[in-house]
């Protein structure tokens, strides 16, 4: 259970950061960039139940991924309750609050940096990983707290998405409280997760990056 908990919780977070982080660079690069990062937001304010439904509609044997796929020829497939639909609605969940602290951080690089390092003769992809990506750690691992840490706990949507195929560390407290009334192991593993998420927080705490 808590290594599945970690595991899930680490490939939402990897998926979260692969498509959060070229896409708040391709904001800063943007015009109506505030206007962009609104449409972004947005999502976040709909209630996680309402997502949820939406989600099911969605891969339900007659939703509409379903539909494409008879369209295109491939048939029918199971969508929902599967590790793939947990995974893809977790990440479109958290994904907001991954691309906003990098997005920030992209913002107050000095870009004269970049220059310099391009008039000194560094490729694109050494500039990324000597200048850029070091300058913007501290909102990587900023996204990777407000991510990795609610990923956790998820609960509502491994019964609704996953079917309860996936047990994560709030969904293990949520059945001893509720369903075996088991409080004394329920409240055992609230405070594994509160010194989880407090270790998490101490290793990916902001440090200075010389560069």
């Amino acid at each position: 259970m808590t290594l599945s908990s970690f595991w899930y919780a680490l490939l939402i977070t990897a998926f979260s950061l692969l498509i959060a982080y070229p896409a708040a660079y391709m904001l800063t690069r943007t015009r109506h960039k505030q206007l962009w990062l609104l449409f972004i937001i947005l999502p976040s304010w709909i209630n996680l139940l309402l997502k949820a439904y939406a989600f099911i509609g969605l891969f339900g044997t007659y939703g509409f991924a379903n539909a494409l796929l008879e369209a295109l020829g491939i048939g029918t497939r199971q969508i929902l309750f599967t590790d793939f639909s947990f995974i893809f609605v977790s990440v479109y969940i958290f994904i907001p609050f991954m691309i906003l602290p990098i997005f920030n951080a992209l913002e107050k690089m000095n870009p004269s940096l970049v220059d310099a390092a391009k008039d000194l003769g560094a490729s694109s992809w050494t500039t990324f990983w000597r200048v850029v990506f070091p300058l913007t750690l501290s909102g990587v691992k900023s996204g990777f707290q407000a991510v990795f840490i609610p990923a956790l706990s998820l609960f509502m949507i491994t019964r609704l998405i996953a079917g309860n195929r996936v047990i994560t560390l709030g969904t293990a407290i949520e059945q001893h409280f509720l369903v075996t009334q088991d409080w004394g192991m329920g409240a055992t593993i609230a405070v594994f997760l509160i010194i989880a998420m407090a270790l998490i927080m101490l290793l990916t705490g902001n440090r200075k990056v010389r560069v």
